[in-house]
């Protein structure tokens, strides 16, 4: 079998990108996704392969590098319809970003061996998943329990790992298949010798342990799935889809431009023709109100009157809406990190913020949205220069943001219904999401504006990603899209139901608001930062373990 695997580097890490793009398809389909079982498995073997060649430092990570760009181009590459030095940006920068525990598996199989240099992999892999989710440069979008989004009936138990318990099981799979396919054994230092023939074909027994590898965390999610019932009383929400095309129509100088009183009248109407006396709630769609509006004067703008004399004409109804608005800070000292100044103005911020009227008089509450897209809505300091000019769709520069999670107190005439406002980009976040779930929250309410995106994969699995988030805290969502996917995913993450995209339409649907909390939204990240904790341990081992192993180009 040593002689079977042994093709050009290159092409294995063109075959690895093409079957690990299997769970980010075009056009999500749960067809693909068990390509994820096997697609670090030629990179594994082109690793070997380069180790028993004794290959240069140079030419392993060039290799690891073309692995890790293809796959990221096959995946993100829709990023550049929004501006094409994005797109090339997101791609080459985050595939060097993965290369860091990759790098780091290589250094540690080398000084500790082979048995503590495939344990650390996954390892590595899943502390830098976790530190994606939180530091300036933030991308998690390949997190590779993301790639089971258009499978959901597969990953239930994400109620009790997350997302990142998808990462372990690609990982546990794809080095049991790696395993399986070597001839390589460990003697009791760790150190890897060439099997003797005899044992060069794997028995059939052996081949069990993958299978069931897949097989158990795909029975027990079958059993969870189809024992879990939705939970918590019900009650009539109302998603609006205005199709505002955003570079020729939404914005003031666009070459069709819809004044903003159009905008607000199409929106008010498609609200007020899906109405029914059961209905508690409306959702409008990111930057439904683009114009900016200061926060301390936002109640005497006209539209805001408008808003509250159609909610008055609907009593009982309460609406959430995306908007753009603008807070004041009295001097520098007060002022965030991210503040801007004019001598006209002082020290303020700009906000991607979700406003909510509880009702027609209800004082309106405010959330500035949390999570920004690096380049786009916040530029961190070390990328000021590079990204500064970069646009990814939108404003360019550093919005403001607040620290913790908003839940919207209830409607008076529907006590269980307690709103969570995520704005696009953050549907992408579990352990975001699933604080809004511990602090009290019954529903997800998602307002996004996805045609900055056009016709293109990046939306379709941002409607995926949506369900991962309804398993990890068993919560209905009810997404309003400007355009794309506007509708409803139930508490099992799959599509209850959905309207057309790119069209002007609005969709109503009974949705479920549970109060009970998952374990996942109880104890959050507890993978990721438990992984964190060990790579310090197996990067601690590695650095003061100087001592040489034989080189695994004998093996």
């Amino acid at each position: 079998m040593s002689k079977i695997f042994h093709p050009h580097p290159w092409l294995l890490a063109l075959l690895g990108a093409l079957l690990l793009s299997g769970g980010w398809a075009p056009w999500p389909t749960a067809w693909l996704v068990p390509l994820l079982f096997i697609g670090w498995v030629p990179y594994l073997l082109l690793e070997r392969t380069l180790t028993r060649q004794n290959a240069r430092k140079r030419r392993v990570f060039a290799l690891t590098y073309l692995f890790l760009v293809l796959w990221n181009a096959l995946t993100t590459w829709w990023v550049s319809y929004a501006e094409p030095t994005a797109g090339a940006a997101a791609v080459v920068l985050n595939a060097l970003l993965m290369c860091l525990p990759l790098m780091a598996f290589r250094q540690t199989k080398k000084r500790l061996g082979n048995r503590w240099g495939y344990l650390s992999l996954p390892v590595y892999w899943i502390a830098f998943e976790q530190l994606h989710l939180t530091w300036d440069l933030t991308w998690p979008w390949l997190t590779l329990g993301n790639g089971f989004a258009a499978a959901p009936q597969w990953v239930q138990w994400y109620e009790y790992t997350g997302f990142l318990g998808g990462s372990v099981w690609v990982w546990a799979v794809n080095l049991l298949a790696f395993f399986l396919i070597t001839p390589t054994l460990f003697n009791t230092n760790g150190e890897a010798v060439r099997a003797p023939d005899n044992q060069n074909r794997p028995t059939k027994l052996a081949w069990l342990v993958p299978l069931l590898a897949v097989a158990l965390p795909l029975l027990a999610s079958y059993v969870i799935g189809a024992n879990y019932q939705e939970k918590g009383p019900t009650e009539e929400v109302v998603v609006v889809q205005p199709n505002i095309d955003p570079y020729t129509e939404k914005f003031e100088g666009g070459t069709h431009f819809i004044s903003n009183d159009e905008q607000l009248t199409r929106l008010l109407t498609l609200s007020a023709q899906h109405l029914t006396p059961r209905t508690r709630l409306v959702l409008w769609p990111e930057t439904a109100l683009e114009e900016a509006v200061w926060e301390n004067t936002i109640e005497s703008q006209p539209k805001i009157q408008r808003i509250r004399a159609w909610l008055a004409q609907h009593p009982g109804v309460a609406l959430l809406t995306g908007l753009t608005t603008i807070g004041s800070y009295p001097d520098a000292d007060n002022a965030s990190a991210t503040a801007r100044y004019r001598d006209d103005l002082g020290y303020y911020d700009i906000y991607n913020a979700a406003g909510y009227f509880a009702s027609a008089t209800a004082p309106l509450a405010i959330y500035r949205k949390s999570r920004l897209v690096p380049g786009v809505e916040k530029i961190p300091p070390i990328l000021s220069s590079i990204l500064k000019n970069i646009n990814l769709g939108g404003f360019v520069g550093s919005y403001g943001s607040q620290a913790g999670r908003t839940v919207f107190a209830a409607p008076a005439n529907a006590p269980a219904l307690r709103l969570a406002p995520s704005i696009c980009y953050e549907s992408i976040y579990g352990d975001f999401t699933a604080e809004y779930a511990a602090g009290g929250a019954t529903l997800l309410g998602l307002v996004t504006n996805d045609a900055w995106w056009h016709d293109s994969p990046g939306y379709r699995q941002l409607l995926r990603y949506g369900g991962l988030r309804c398993i990890e805290t068993r919560r209905d969502l009810a997404r309003s899209a400007n355009t794309g996917f506007t509708g409803f995913l139930n508490q099992k993450g799959e599509i209850a139901q959905l309207e057309p995209a790119w069209v002007p339409t609005a969709s109503r649907a009974l949705v479920h608001l549970n109060n009970e909390t998952t374990f996942y939204a109880r104890h959050g990240e507890y993978l990721g930062r438990g992984t964190q904790g060990l790579a310090l341990v197996l990067l601690s081992l590695t650095v003061f373990n100087w001592k040489r192993r034989p080189p695994l180009a004998t093996v």
